[in-house]
């Protein structure tokens, strides 16, 4: 089905969103309903089901956040995120330094975040059960871990040098957090340990800086704005303004050094781009410009370009229910 994708003649998305989308998200526990945020603050929900059982159908917007909201988000959303077991809840975060915590059925917050600077991203673990922790990446080289259940920000994750464009939890173990910085560099955390990273990606495997310190590591010859895990959590996909991508080994920390030639990226803020799931082999869908190139995992081979945008492609989400 990946390989024989083209763009959809029979089924659209009601548009209600006037400026530019910056993230989707499609809730885990059905796969049947969407969150947008665009880059005027702007927050739709939409439906994916086909109600009317014709073949062709628009997915319709169920209710929106928009400018007239009172809690509206400022600035342009960064990204949205359903809360992982229930579609009760789902979260935003936003260039106003937010981020926040709705109830879907009031279309309230339940609770806000303030940071001191601009919210990069946001992530909460798929699998977590021990913990309700959201991992927000800001203007800050802090990792800051607010709590959901006591509202507050419980730690800080410190060794960054500069802004955190790009986090997420393993979906394997519920403690481990990836985090992707401007500082070239992408550690991995265990949240339970207080002393620092475990680990800090080296695209050299060890081998240019057997004489300097750890201190050295570096995953991208430039700002890491993207991160992204396979489905079982054995592999991490990341990509830098060096127009790399690489695809390490998430238990060893090794760059399994994988070529998937120039992957083109300019984006001045995180990147996001997804993985597919229960396909074999897996794939990797990037925005490329205006379009998403799609890229088979494990060889690096650049199987298709999905075209179909006129402008910039900013994020893609993928459906596993129907691949």
């Amino acid at each position: 089905r990946v390989l024989s994708l083209e763009l959809n003649k029979d089924r659209d998305v009601e548009r209600i969103h006037g400026s530019g989308i910056n993230t989707l998200d499609i809730e885990p526990v059905e796969g049947r309903y969407m969150l947008s945020g665009g880059s005027d603050g702007v927050i739709v929900l939409y439906d994916l089901e086909n109600l009317s059982r014709k073949p062709s159908y628009t997915c319709k917007a169920l209710c929106s956040v928009g400018r007239s909201h009172p809690d509206v988000h400022r600035f342009s959303v960064e990204t949205v995120q359903w809360y992982p077991h229930d579609t009760g809840v789902f979260t935003s975060s936003s260039f106003d330094k937010t981020l926040k915590i709705w109830d879907t059925n009031t279309l309230q917050p339940a609770d806000v975040f303030h940071f001191e600077g601009t919210v990069y991203s946001h992530h909460m673990s798929p699998v977590a059960t021990k913990h309700c922790l959201i991992a927000v990446g800001t203007k800050s080289p802090k990792v800051q871990l607010c709590d959901l259940k006591s509202g507050s920000c419980s730690h800080i994750l410190q060794g960054h040098r500069q802004e955190v464009l790009a986090v997420s939890w393993s979906p394997r173990h519920e403690y481990i957090l990836a985090t992707a910085s401007a500082d070239s560099r992408v550690k991995l955390w265990d949240v339970r340990r207080a002393s620092g990273c475990l680990t800090t990606l080296d695209q050299h495997n060890g081998e240019k800086s057997k004489a300097s310190s750890e201190a050295a590591n570096t995953a991208h010859n430039g700002r890491v704005n993207g991160l992204c895990y396979t489905n079982d959590g054995l592999h991490l996909l990341t990509i830098g303004t060096d127009d790399r991508m690489r695809l390490w080994n998430s238990s060893t920390g090794e760059n399994t050094l994988v070529n998937y030639g120039k992957v083109c990226n300019e984006s001045r803020k995180g990147l996001k781009f997804t993985i597919s799931c229960g396909c074999n082999p897996e794939f990797a869908f990037v925005p490329y410009g205006s379009t998403i190139a799609v890229y088979t995992i494990f060889t690096g081979e650049l199987i298709t370009m999905l075209r179909g945008h006129y402008s910039t492609v900013d994020c893609c989400v993928f459906q596993p229910n129907f691949q």
